[in-house]
């Protein structure tokens, strides 16, 4: 549990300003936050594998080269590039 003076200290740690009307729910909503934490701080570290809803699964292939297009017959569209790469002029 956390108190409004922690609340309090953590705010000056923060250099924030917490209105005193606004204490009472900022130290609950802490709370609540800290409990939640705790909660996912103490589940179990045992992990189920997700197979999915529909019986689909992920389906991946090896990485294969292939020839690509002479660079020049590519840069031929923007006058046959800068340097061997496309032009790219500066926006305003």
């Amino acid at each position: 549990m956390i108190t409004e003076e922690e609340i309090l200290e953590i705010a000056v740690l923060s250099k924030l300003y917490v209105p005193e009307e606004q204490l009472e729910q900022l130290t609950k909503d802490m709370a609540e936050i800290l409990a939640f934490a705790d909660t996912i701080n103490t589940a179990g570290a045992q992990v189920e594998v997700y197979e999915g809803l529909d019986g689909l699964s992920n389906v991946f292939r090896e990485d294969e080269v292939e020839q690509s297009y002479p660079i020049q017959e590519i840069l031929q569209n923007v006058g046959g590039g800068e340097n061997g790469y496309f032009p790219v002029h500066k926006s305003r």
